[in-house]
């Protein structure tokens, strides 16, 4: 009897491990692309949707790492010179978010707006 609970117990924390969950975050429905060229980001303010989840697409076309810092998003990601990295923010809620470039603070700036959909 003992042996049959192990044996269930095991088949239900496997189950619960390969399982969907639905407290995961939805996989983004939106892409942005930003560029980094001269330590300026492009476009330096961004508007996405409010409670989606967003994947940034950040391109270094400079000849030096940079570092996309946010303390508003939380997020900090190396982007080493001439490549790419991707990365996901949110959901958001609607407001302001500010991010910068942490080598390059005095040039490379910029924000996302989140904005509610019109219901």
């Amino acid at each position: 009897m003992v042996r049959m609970r192990l044996t269930q117990a095991a088949i239900i924390a496997a189950l619960a491990l390969t399982a969907p969950c639905s407290w995961a975050s939805a996989p983004p429905s939106t892409t942005i692309t930003l560029t980094l060229a001269d330590h300026r980001f492009s476009p330096t303010s961004i508007s996405a949707p409010a409670g989606e989840t967003i994947r940034i697409v950040l391109i270094n076309h400079d000849g030096a790492t940079e570092e996309f810092d946010s303390h508003d998003l939380r997020v900090e990601q190396l982007v080493t010179p001439h490549a790419q990295i991707s990365f996901n923010i949110g959901p958001l809620r609607a407001g302001r978010y500010a991010f910068m470039g942490e080598f390059h603070p005095e040039t490379a700036q910029g924000q996302i707006i989140a904005i509610e959909r019109a219901r």
